[in-house]
C-alpha cells in the first residue's frame, strides 16, 4: 500500500442523490432506500482512481477522502 490508509466519507446532509458517483464507480457507491449515497469506505487500491473521479464529479461535494489515522479504531470518538 502506498501512503497512509484512507477512507471515503459521504456527508448525508449534503448528498442530493444525483448518483454521479454510482455511475462512475458502481463497485464502490450505491443509493440507499432513502436515495442517499452509500459507499464502501475502504475500497481496494485498484478502485481508488474511480473513487477520486467520483469525489471530483459530485456536484454538492458530499464525498470526501479522509486519512485513516487510527487504522485500529472502528469508531470515531466524536459524539461519544
Amino acid at each position: 500500500m502506498t501512503g497512509p490508509p484512507k477512507r471515503l466519507h459521504i456527508d448525508r446532509d449534503m448528498c442530493e442523490a444525483h448518483a454521479l458517483c454510482v455511475e462512475i464507480a458502481p463497485e464502490i457507491f450505491d443509493l440507499a432506500d432513502d436515495d442517499i449515497a452509500t459507499c464502501n469506505e475502504t475500497p481496494p487500491e485498484a478502485l481508488w482512481p474511480k473513487a477520486h473521479s467520483a469525489v471530483s464529479a459530485c456536484p454538492r461535494q458530499a464525498i470526501g477522502i479522509r486519512e485513516d489515522s487510527s487504522a485500529t479504531s472502528t469508531r470515531s470518538p466524536k459524539g461519544q
